[in-house]
């Protein structure tokens, strides 16, 4: 099929899972990821009316977007790959939304450019549920304390991520994630990707991420 038709598919997919459903969240977001994705590619999307695009480096984000946003200044564009500190300038002047802050120190950049130009994205707090070495994001031990520790610096910390582990069943990582963020007056849950996203959307998903359902198989970065 071609990039509209999947896209059309995977927005009927949302809204037959969100039916489905016995709570699902008050709307669920498709975000589009488009890392890898010429922008060629990423106008037959915002061409059948998608707005909303995530990007997984801050560099290639900067390549394709900014033109773009400036042409349609309803895009919106999230951050879904790790963040180093001193990326967060620019990350901050392009992206509407970080999911990736999973530590004091990042936390920290981010108040200090918020102090020093007056723009942070929204964020959400990404949790390694599977706790995995390789994987980023806060351990679910540390989580309730990065929490803390982001409002106490006032940052717009609105929701949750997570990445489930690809060996595991992701129904228990996406019940704990809504877990905690209910425990914690969380109202956003990012979760849920191309394999997955169905599942997600029954445990209260508000984004879901999906790129190669989408835009096909993702070239070699």
């Amino acid at each position: 099929m071609s990039i509209p038709e999947n896209l059309a598919a995977i927005l009927a997919r949302i809204d037959a899972a969100r039916k489905a459903a016995l709570a699902p969240a008050s709307r669920t977001r498709l975000v589009a990821v488009s890392k890898t994705v010429p922008p060629e590619g990423i106008r037959e999307v915002l061409a059948a009316g998608q707005r909303l695009f995530g990007e997984n480096r801050v560099q290639e984000a900067q390549s394709k977007f900014p033109g773009l946003k400036q042409e349609f200044p309803d895009l919106e564009l999230h951050l879904i790959g790790p963040l180093q500190t001193n990326k967060v300038k620019e990350a901050a002047a392009l992206f509407d939304a970080i999911e990736t802050l999973d530590r004091t120190r990042l936390a920290d950049a981010l108040a200090a450019e918020r102090d020093k130009n007056g723009k942070c994205p929204r964020l959400f707090l990404q949790v390694n549920t599977g706790e995995e070495p390789q994987k980023s994001g806060v351990m679910p031990k540390e989580t309730e304390s990065l929490i803390a520790y982001a409002r106490k610096l006032e940052l717009p910390l609105i929701g949750l991520m997570c990445i489930p582990p690809l060996e595991d069943d992701a129904a228990p990582h996406f019940a704990f994630l809504a877990k905690l963020a209910r425990e914690n007056g969380l109202i956003e849950l990012s979760m849920g990707m191309s394999g997955d996203f169905e599942m997600a959307i029954r445990f209260g998903a508000t984004y879901v991420r999906v790129g190669s359902g989408i835009f096909g198989a993702r070239a070699k970065a």
